[in-house]
């Protein structure tokens, strides 16, 4: 190593020291709120929203009337600060705000990007106003408005589906598009689905219950029944999509790592004028028969780079169902990647406490 990269390392090291120091200072900082009524929402009901900050972020604060003490390390003071005057700016736009909101923007200002006005980012359904819950998801948000077509992969609960949904019934509503499409692979593509009784809709119908879960979320019920009926709103399975032209339709994919690449690359092209398309699934949950490449492996590989064609990646980071799924799709993730290094992954050993029965 040279003289000059001694001397660099060497200042690189001080350098990180005097930022270590600065943020093992602590400090106390005050907030005031002019709006008494947004001040009560910003602090939610018995404080909660404060001690949830608190419990995060490692920090104390007192309240008293409209103002705020915040005290801790600065670091965690400013993390604090940003969130509140995120929180503040959303209330003062008449955005809804509850615990799971401050979650949302505690989860940004926690990630790498600490991009706190992203969580102020709002769609708009005719239902309820949708915000998204971690920096992925508005990234996802951004990609879906800025591209024609748009790849959301990751595990179960971060939001991928729920999200395309929302943007789709926005669009919808606005007059951007004519129609909605949502489609998933169903009973091995659909090829089966002649054995199953009752009509189309009663056949395809269980296999499509998430996407009408979003629907009615975001749509009051009789809009819904309305617009299937009227055909403004199609729920399909994929192998109903051969051979047609998808156009002025804002169309989404779901369980895509369930489609082979042969499907895959027939409904992309279906993709026609003034057009959106929105594929999501988990690449962890393919449950197509041993050997046969997903199709959304394959069209990620193939078309990683096209101009038009947004990626988005979410890890067990982003999910924001309860908690606890977030720790389960984190272990499955750890067993199958020791799984795949050819470690050998032996469960923990049950102890003897000596009150089984046999």
């Amino acid at each position: 190593m040279s003289t000059a990269q001694i001397a660099k390392t060497k200042t690189a090291k001080i350098n990180k020291s005097i930022r270590d120091k600065v943020f093992q200072t602590s400090v106390s900082v005050e907030r005031s709120y002019e709006d008494n009524s947004l001040a009560i929402a910003l602090f939610g009901p018995h404080h909660t929203h404060l001690s949830r900050v608190e419990q995060k972020l490692d920090v104390t604060i007192h309240a008293r009337g409209n103002k705020l003490t915040i005290s801790g390390l600065i670091e965690g003071v400013n993390s604090a600060c940003q969130v509140f005057e995120g929180l503040h700016q959303r209330l003062q736009k008449k955005i809804p705000l509850d615990l799971a909101e401050v979650d949302a923007a505690l989860r940004m200002i926690q990630s790498p990007k600490r991009n706190i006005a992203d969580s102020n980012l709002v769609i708009r359904t005719p239902n309820r106003l949708i915000s998204p819950r971690s920096a992925m998801q508005a990234e996802y948000l951004k990609a879906i408005d800025d591209n024609e077509l748009v790849f959301g992969e990751g595990p179960a609960g971060t939001g991928k589906t729920y999200l395309a949904v929302a943007k789709a019934v926005e669009r919808l509503a606005r007059g951007d598009v004519e129609r909605i499409i949502l489609s998933r692979p169903a009973v091995e593509a659909g090829e089966q689905l002649g054995f199953l009784p009752g009509d189309m809709r009663e056949k395809v119908d269980p296999y499509l219950r998430p996407l009408y879960d979003a629907l009615y979320d975001m749509l009051p019920e009789g809009q819904v029944e309305k617009r299937l009926e009227n055909g403004e709103i199609e729920v399909a399975p994929l192998a109903f999509m051969r051979g047609r032209t998808l156009a002025n339709a804002f169309v989404i994919l779901d369980e895509a790592q369930n489609t082979t690449a042969v499907q895959m690359k027939m409904l992309l092209t279906r993709l026609g004028e003034n057009s959106r398309m929105v594929v999501s699934g988990d690449l962890s949950q393919v449950d197509l028969p041993r050997g046969t490449r997903s199709g959304l492996r394959d069209a990620i590989d193939v078309l990683h780079g096209v101009k038009g064609i947004a990626f988005a990646e979410f890890t067990d980071s982003d999910v924001v169902r309860h908690p606890l799924v977030g720790e389960i799709v984190r272990a499955y993730s750890n067993v199958e990647t020791k799984r795949r290094t050819g470690a050998r992954y032996e469960p923990e050993p049950q102890t003897d406490s000596g009150n089984n029965v046999g």
